[in-house]
């Protein structure tokens, strides 16, 4: 596990969307696991402006994304769909045939569960999953004592995940309780994982799944056992690390000796 400490969330998303950049220009066919949420909104718009400049293109590459509401239309303003359209995926040339939302709108669930992992593996699994981490220590919406081999499943939604996330709906909404995510036994399938955690929210969920005992109660802490993981954190996400130190030491030494 690589961890890279950066002093703000604006650099630590730029070294993300740079190493976005980078698979995409070793593999331009690439297979590319999404993330949502605030994280994530920094990071998409680097990759925007790359694109912009003529620096990027996503014409090749396929997406993934790790998990999506029960209950919401696509085109409803807090569905995954609608924020990966918003945030990323108008604003780019990426065909729509290969943007792919875990979404169930006939009511078959487990279809819809066994055709998106089927759907992965027929692309050759996904080269490059992007993470991000929620203060319980969730990764996709994989709760606290969720299995550590789960595939794409039905996941009721924790308290914790429903209080944080409410800041996004109206009062006069129906906030939704349960999802469809990727299972952490697929996600661990990816070749190659970034995650990206940021602010002084997330350290001690950063804590327990960089440095903590390998638990269902930190889902992420699974990534431990992952051979390609890459942690980026800001200072304040980084805080509550022990080895803090160390970090900063090893990958400076890391950029000196691929220098």
């Amino acid at each position: 596990m690589r961890v890279v400490i950066l002093p703000t969330e604006k650099k630590a998303s730029d070294f993300a969307a740079d190493f976005i950049k980078k698979f995409i220009a070793r593999k331009n066919n690439l297979v590319l696991g999404l993330a949502t949420g605030s994280s994530f909104l920094l990071t998409y718009d680097a990759l925007i402006d790359k694109y912009n400049t003529g620096d990027l293109s996503f014409k090749k590459v396929t997406t993934f994304n790790l998990d999506e509401y029960v209950g919401l239309e696509p085109n409803h303003k807090q569905s995954y769909r609608h924020y990966m359209k918003q945030k990323l995926f108008n604003h780019i040339d990426i065909s729509e045939k290969n943007i792919h939302i875990p979404e169930c709108l006939d009511g078959d669930f487990e279809s819809t569960c066994e055709n998106y992992e089927s759907k992965i593996k027929s692309y050759g699994g996904i080269d490059l999953q992007l993470l991000g981490v929620g203060s319980n220590g969730h990764i996709g919406f994989n709760e606290p004592t969720s299995s550590l081999n789960s595939r794409t499943r039905v996941k009721t939604l924790t308290k914790n995940t429903i209080t944080n996330n409410a800041r996004f709906f109206d009062k006069s909404e129906t906030q939704p309780s349960i999802a469809i995510t990727m299972g952490i036994g697929t996600i661990m399938e990816a070749k190659n994982i970034l995650l990206l955690g940021l602010g002084q929210h997330k350290s001690k969920a950063v804590a327990d799944l960089v440095e903590g005992p390998l638990s269902s109660f930190c889902p992420g802490s699974v990534l431990q056992n992952h051979e390609n993981t890459v942690i980026v954190l800001d200072q304040l996400a980084a805080s509550n690390l022990k080895l803090y130190d160390y970090y900063i030491h090893s990958e400076k030494m890391n950029v000196e000796y691929m220098a």
